[in-house]
């Protein structure tokens, strides 16, 4: 007569089974997080260069002249993306880029409506120039920010950028916290860094091959402006924009990242040409 195991017994092999096949499918699943990955994209350009006394409050470049470029990004998250600043508008404006930022994206093989996130740092319209090209995407932007756009009209400020999230055909979540962890893993970060506008915002991307890079929006401008903590005049808030210099350079060091200044096309090397990516 055959044997027959006891309750306790069956129970038990039942468990190690269980267990043993979670640890077969542990092994076999993927390890590694999603890869990420930083592309410059040109979204324009000074013709010439221009004075930039305007960009110190303390009168401290009286003489210098700067060719200033307007930067745009792409950061690939596994099969999600991301825009970060949507340059200047395309038109008769001579900073106006000679390539639409979708132009652009499609050289690379990625559609406006693939785009799942647009970042801005803040609502100057060399900043959300060509937003509105990706109304499919949740717009990120300073609470601050938002509120002059949808409030009352003022003189500077062109909500048409912005249309599509104006109108409410397009998702937007205003950020008021510290900082906003886009994909939720910790590999880009949104900075709350107010001052030069109230919901300024500088963005960290964690690669893997490069590192840690800090991506200033308008924090600072250029070179010599980022290194004496230099304040525009057109600047809303001293004070923050002071803190918040503080603020980056300290995550600077402490993380050892690569700053970017968006607008000096002396840090436009700092990341591989387009179309290559930074890893």
């Amino acid at each position: 007569m055959p044997r027959i195991a006891s309750r306790p017994a069956l129970i038990g092999a039942a468990f190690i089974a269980t267990v043993a096949s979670a640890l077969t499918a542990l092994a076999q699943a993927p390890s590694e997080a999603p890869e990420v990955t930083l592309t410059r994209l040109d979204c324009g350009s000074s013709p010439e260069e221009v004075s930039v006394a305007r960009f110190s409050d303390t009168f401290a470049y009286p003489d210098l002249k700067l060719k200033l470029t307007y930067s745009c990004y792409l950061i690939k998250h596994g099969s999600d993306y991301m825009i970060w600043d949507a340059g200047n508008a395309m038109g008769s404006d001579p900073r106006a880029p000679k390539t639409s930022l979708p132009d652009l994206l499609g050289q690379l093989k990625v559609s406006p409506e693939q785009v799942k996130f647009l970042g801005v740092s803040h609502y100057h319209g060399d900043h959300i120039g060509q937003a509105a090209s990706f109304p499919k995407a949740t717009l990120l932007i300073g609470k601050g920010d938002w509120d002059v756009l949808s409030g009352p009209p003022q003189l500077g400020v062109n909500p048409k950028l912005v249309e599509p999230w104006i109108s409410g055909g397009s998702k937007v979540e205003p950020q008021s916290a510290d900082r906003k962890d886009v994909f939720g893993d910790g590999t880009v970060i949104m900075l709350n860094t107010p001052g030069h506008t109230p919901g300024h915002h500088s963005l960290l991307v964690k690669l893997k091959e490069t590192g840690n890079v800090l991506l200033t929006g308008d924090i600072a401008h250029f070179e010599e402006n980022y290194a004496s903590n230099g304040v525009p005049s057109f600047n809303t808030n001293r004070a923050d924009t002071l803190a918040s210099l503080d603020r980056f350079k300290k995550i600077a060091e402490n993380l050892k990242a690569k700053v970017v200044i968006q607008h000096d096309p002396r840090d436009v090397p700092k990341l591989p040409a387009f179309p290559a990516a930074a890893k």
